[in-house]
């Protein structure tokens, strides 16, 4: 097994931890915080906007079973990356859209999908790539949140149709 690490950001990360606990080849995927100043940020402390931090999710992968180029396909499918700190209704800089690497060889890649992807959009790609850096796990309330929460209304109304939209044109990937 050849294990990676990506972290991606696009919206709420209950959005893209659902979709990705559901992708063949992904070992983990954790709600958490990266791209602020602040050490130890809590949900609230992201959400005032003060931090810089972003909601994410830290993807471990087994680099065997799937690439990096198919995860980034998935990602570019189950959000928008041509709006400016904001998914949907979910607005504010924690949500928005990016992708941290941790070495130049992913940077390359992301690049080369970004460019790729960029065709599908009427809008350019706003998509911030940066390198990583401390990544802190969100409130365990957070994690998994999908699956322990499908009936509440932000997870049939939000997630719900980004999951299914996820399975209808990746169900080769389906984990």
């Amino acid at each position: 097994m050849k294990k990676e690490r990506i972290v991606l950001g696009g919206g709420c990360f209950w959005c893209i931890e659902a979709v990705y606990r559901n992708v063949k080849g992904v070992l983990s995927a954790v709600s958490a915080y990266t791209g602020g100043k602040r050490p130890n940020p809590t949900y609230e402390n992201v959400c005032s906007g003060a931090t810089g931090h972003a909601e994410v999710v830290d993807i471990s992968y087994d680099a065997d079973m799937i690439s990096l180029s198919d995860i980034l396909d998935i990602f570019f499918v189950i959000h928008d990356p041509t709006t400016v700190n904001q998914q949907g209704a979910d607005k504010g800089t924690q949500y928005r859209s990016v992708i941290y690497y941790k070495n130049n060889e992913q940077k390359k890649i992301i690049q080369e999908s970004i460019a790729e992807h960029q065709s599908e959009f009427s809008d350019n790609i706003v998509t911030e790539v940066s390198p990583l850096g401390e990544v802190y796990p969100a409130e365990s309330y957070h994690q998994n949140y999908y699956n322990l929460n499908s009936s509440q209304g932000y997870c049939q109304v939000v997630i719900a149709p980004k999951l299914q939209k996820f399975m209808m044109q990746f169900p080769e990937k389906l984990g």
